[in-house]
């Protein structure tokens, strides 16, 4: 059934899932922050900023006004960066019901607490607010060409889940409903700063070998910080974490591997965010991870040199030393 649709953010990400909404015959609002976007993407049917080889469907219709995107919407998607998270829930809020719902596709912590965003969430609208969040291995530009795609919906609520899967579902897009949204947010925040250390790993020149063993002992990072916080092994195994974490590790259209590369490459944090040009969300979420682990008392020791490197001056040569120094264990441990 089509549905009008309210999408929050025109970035990279919130552009390409508007498009897939469109596919799916559902009338798009499109909210931009800057009306000079909001005024070229109308007219011209492109994010010329963003993606701009592909073409925006005559079913979105872009905006500056956030109110007239929402007005009569039946469904909200929020793409803002996770630091914009809290405050496009006070906005929204004269909008949202629970016959609509609150969906988002943000992937990240609350900036501050290292709260999961559905926990946010919930303490602003209430346990019988349904909740659903968008995830997994997708960059923007591929989701915007139509290239075959897959993701997970986890949310609070079966019926309402399975109804954001089924909007997406299609043209090559896969879409997977799970409950677990503590391991889907988990997996696709986490995974932004492992990214970061294996661009850094691969801008020091470091080899395959190296790579392959971040990936696969950041991965074991998440899964204890998962177990502390009771998400589901399977969740982290999945799309949602295993899937969306070897992507942004090994995709060159990764800004969190690109962000690596760049300071392997011995560039500052500043000169990496300039030449990217977008949100690098695995900077702010090492902050909340390292958080987490310090809560939990998780063992994080990759987190944490990446952590060290963006806010304290570590050296990135150095903290590839420093892990591959430590003592013996047990892999399993």
């Amino acid at each position: 059934m089509a549905l009008p649709v309210a999408v929050l953010g025109a970035g990279s990400w919130g552009t390409a899932l508007a498009m897939q909404l469109a596919r799916q015959g559902h009338a798009v609002r499109l909210w931009a922050r800057d009306p000079a976007q909001a005024h070229v993407m109308q007219n011209e049917r492109i994010n010329r900023r963003y993606l701009p080889d592909y073409t925006l469907a005559d079913n979105i219709t872009i905006s500056a006004d956030m109110d007239s995107c929402l007005e009569g919407a039946k469904r909200i998607l929020v793409v803002t960066p996770s630091h914009a998270f809290p405050e496009t829930l006070e906005k929204i809020a004269p909008f949202l019901t629970p016959d609509i719902g609150l969906a988002w596709a943000s992937k990240g912590f609350e900036p501050g607490s290292g709260r999961l965003l559905h926990v946010v969430a919930a303490e602003r609208f209430g346990s019988d607010m349904p909740l659903a969040l968008v995830t997994g291995p997708s960059f923007a530009k591929e989701v915007a060409a139509g290239l075959p795609t897959a993701v997970t919906v986890a949310s609070n609520n079966a019926e309402f889940g399975e109804t954001w899967a089924e909007m997406l579902h299609g043209s090559g897009f896969r879409a997977y409903y799970t409950a677990d949204l503590t391991g889907a947010e988990l997996g696709s925040a986490v995974k932004n700063v492992l990214a970061v250390a294996c661009g850094m790993s691969d801008g020091l020149g470091l080899g395959d070998n190296t790579r392959a063993a971040l990936i696969t002992r950041g991965l074991a990072e998440v899964m204890r910080l998962g177990e502390a916080m009771d998400a589901d092994p399977r969740t982290l195994m999945g799309l949602a974490g295993m899937g969306d974490l070897v992507l942004t590790c090994t995709g060159d259209l990764s800004r969190n591997r690109r962000m690596g590369l760049a300071l392997g490459q011995g560039k500052s944090v500043e000169q990496a965010q300039e030449e990217i040009g977008q949100v690098v969300e695995g900077i702010k979420t090492s902050e909340e991870t390292m958080r987490l682990a310090e809560r939990y008392q998780v063992d994080m020791p990759i987190t944490e040199q990446i952590h060290g490197i963006l806010f304290k001056g570590w050296s990135a040569r150095k903290g590839v030393r420093v892990l591959m120094e430590r003592d013996l264990k047990r892999e399993t441990e």
